[in-house]
């Protein structure tokens, strides 16, 4: 097994590198998520996903920190402002909506505003209809009972990294009280969030990403999850998923969870057309 810290990466097709474990945001209110993200901060997390539909982002709010930021960019002489990465986040607009929109990302990269640029929800269908070049990321629900392996399957071979959203099930009992998650987070003296989350770190990892040059596929990556919290206890327990590991026997007993489709708690919309 690979070494996993939370230092780890995975280097995208752009040669960027993008950290092991996110930090997800969603329905965190305005304040309460500024509050968590920095207690994420705080816990060593470097890697936080957000979405302009979470509505917790104070447009003002938003554009004072965006002056500060700036302001320590110019001091620091590290050139202008940037986002790290930006995702579609749907299928939505049908093929000609998708292609417009991937393309309009495409030129955000080319002119230096985004650094890599990928997906969200997106099903084998969707990515095989984008032009240009593939996406460095799809982000897709992805947990033990749902684990779209045929959209796995097609990333990893195409070399696309694959964010996993909801890897903690949303807390949902009758996930998180099941007898294999139970038994195994027990053996481990670990809760089932950081179970499912170690889960997710270990799956399909063959070997360490040293190059993303496409050329050289088809390889295969783990999964990046981003568990969600805005309990500061919680959120640093989530983090705390370095000092363990899962045997192949635990790994293969968690993939045999799997409903398909059946699995997911959210709108899932992979198959839209």
């Amino acid at each position: 097994m690979v070494h996993l810290s939370l230092d780890s990466t995975i280097k995208l097709p752009s040669g960027n590198l993008i950290p092991r474990l996110g930090f997800g945001v969603y329905q965190a209110r305005s304040k309460e998520c500024e509050q968590a993200v920095m207690k994420a901060a705080e816990a060593g997390y470097r890697h936080v996903d957000s979405a302009q539909g979470y509505h917790n982002e104070d447009p003002e709010e938003v554009l004072q920190v965006l002056r500060k930021s700036i302001k320590k960019i110019d001091r620091s002489g590290e050139g202008e402002p940037y986002i790290d990465l930006m995702l579609i986040h749907a299928p939505w607009g049908g093929d000609e909506g998708r292609r417009n929109n991937w393309e309009a990302l495409g030129l955000a990269q080319k002119e230096g505003w985004v650094k890599d640029i990928g997906v969200s929800n997106f099903g084998v269908a969707h990515l095989k209809s984008l032009p240009g070049p593939l996406p460095a990321v799809n982000q897709i629900e992805l947990h033990p009972f749902c684990q779209q392996r045929d959209i796995v399957e097609y990333c990893q071979e195409k070399g696309i990294a694959i964010e996993a959203y909801s890897p903690l099930m949303r807390g949902e009992e009758r996930y998180w009280n099941h007898p294999v998650l139970v038994k195994i987070s027990k053996k481990h003296k670990k809760d089932v969030a950081q179970i499912a989350i170690r889960w997710s770190l270990q799956k399909g990892y063959v070997g360490v990403l040293s190059s993303c040059d496409r050329a050289c596929l088809p390889y295969t990556a783990s999964f990046i999850p981003l568990p969600k919290s805005v309990t500061p206890a919680r959120i640093q327990s989530n983090a705390d998923v370095f000092d363990f590991e899962l045997s192949s026997e635990e790994m293969v007993e968690i993939d045999g969870l799997d409903k398909g489709t059946e699995g997911a708690i959210t709108w899932n919309p992979v198959n839209h057309e």
